[in-house]
């Protein structure tokens, strides 16, 4: 099985990434096309050289890869996706081979987070418009596509992260809650930038707090969000 992770930057991506990267039978990859975006789109981001380095540039070799084998054969194979790096060019029906579940976050929150680690985000960097085009495109093929949110799974991991293996057909293991300290092997080459808190981290943070304020330079890119998030959020998995 192969299970397309899709959320925006800032989301708790990379520890749903580290939770199911500690089960013993499941493979992980990060980002894959993140080198092909900025290749295409040309767009500056933090160490953009070292990640065009390290991953090929080609959105139709990393396709094939992602439709391929799992890593070491093993059973479940959990692909770590951006929904802003679908840009026209880069292909999509490999994902009818996949089970294909959205990470959603709170768009005040995402853009407090990105905005400490790269200013004035835009709407298209914190991909909400693009997560919910490509819900509505896999419901077009007949999929059914998951969706789970951050909170929620803040609020009460074991609970949320069983109700999703169970949704996906993912045998639940208690070792998905923790995971050691310093990173995961197949993190990506820019994972020094940007998770530096959760390479501290051996387990998922605590309940989140209330929203943060956002600056009124920011505003509209809130705006622009909110009904991107409302719409998936109305099909969220809810604890019972």
């Amino acid at each position: 099985m192969k299970i397309a992770m899709w959320s925006g930057p800032r989301n708790l991506s990379t520890a749903m990434m580290y939770s199911f990267g500690a089960r013993t039978d499941c493979a992980v990859i990060d980002e894959p096309f993140y080198a092909a975006y900025l290749a295409m789109t040309g767009l500056e981001h933090p160490m953009r050289e070292e990640i065009l380095a390290a991953q090929p540039q080609d959105p139709a070799k990393v396709a094939a890869q992602l439709a391929g084998p799992n890593p070491g054969a093993r059973p479940f194979w959990y692909q770590k996706h951006m929904t802003q790096h679908m840009i026209p060019g880069v292909p999509r029906d490999w994902m009818r081979g996949a089970v294909n579940v959205f990470l959603i976050r709170h768009p005040a929150r995402v853009i407090a987070s990105y905005g400490a680690k790269r200013e004035n985000p835009t709407l298209d960097d914190i991909g909400f418009w693009q997560q919910a085009d490509l819900f509505d495109e896999v419901e077009s093929w007949g999929g059914d596509p998951v969706v789970i949110d951050s909170h929620d799974i803040r609020e009460n991991p074991a609970v949320m992260l069983e109700m999703l293996c169970d949704r996906i057909g993912v045998p639940w293991s208690p070792r998905m809650l923790h995971w050691p300290k310093g990173g995961h092997p197949d993190d990506g080459v820019w994972a020094a930038h940007w998770y530096g808190s959760v390479w501290n981290s051996t387990g998922f943070a605590g309940p989140e707090g209330d929203l943060p304020e956002v600056s009124d330079a920011l505003r509209p890119v809130l705006d622009a969000a909110m009904p991107h998030y409302k719409k998936m959020r109305a099909h969220r998995l809810i604890p019972g």
